[in-house]
């Protein structure tokens, strides 16, 4: 008897993985400010005194501290996704580096779908907000990547869902 292969943690016999998507990488637009503040600034004194050799290393010392504090928020929108699978809609949040909230929510279960696109900015670069209504509250997904593919491919999850238990109910 052949195992069943497993595309996820936490995934249930019989569910079908559909697609997996994260936050846009503008979301992580603050560990690139937290990698070049330190940096640009620690690289003023080498202006100020450029025949001091010692002063060369400070920034490299605002380097390494930029370079830290960016990999810490990489290390938190990188191990954030979405799994959607034929089921449920799983969202896996990185708090910290030990930390992680996980939410899932069945497809069964949401009302609607509405996605924004925030003005120029999320044109240009692809990202929006994506809006979950279920009867319980609302799951918002700030800053998606292609908000418009995701809203369409949800949409699709949720009709085939719903289609899959209008099937299973007996009349």
């Amino acid at each position: 008897m052949a195992k069943e292969q497993v595309d996820f943690e936490g995934q249930r016999e019989g569910e079908e993985l559909l697609f997996v998507f994260r936050r846009h990488i503008i979301a992580m637009r603050k560990g690139f400010y937290l990698f070049l503040i330190p940096f640009a600034l620690s690289a003023l004194p080498v202006f100020l005194w450029p025949s001091t050799l010692e002063i060369y290393y400070i920034p490299l010392a605002g380097f390494l501290i930029g370079l830290v504090l960016f990999l810490y928020h990489f290390l938190m929108w990188y191990y954030t996704i979405y799994i959607v699978t034929n089921q449920r809609l799983r969202q896996i949040t990185q708090h910290g580096f030990f930390g992680k909230d996980v939410v899932e929510l069945g497809l069964s279960k949401i009302q609607n779908i509405s996605y924004n696109i925030p003005g120029l900015s999320g044109e240009l670069f692809g990202f929006g907000t994506i809006v979950i209504q279920t009867y319980v509250g609302d799951l918002i997904i700030n800053k998606a990547e292609h908000p418009e593919k995701i809203y369409n491919k949800l949409q699709d999850a949720v009709a085939a869902a719903s289609q899959e238990g209008n099937e299973k109910v007996p009349s």
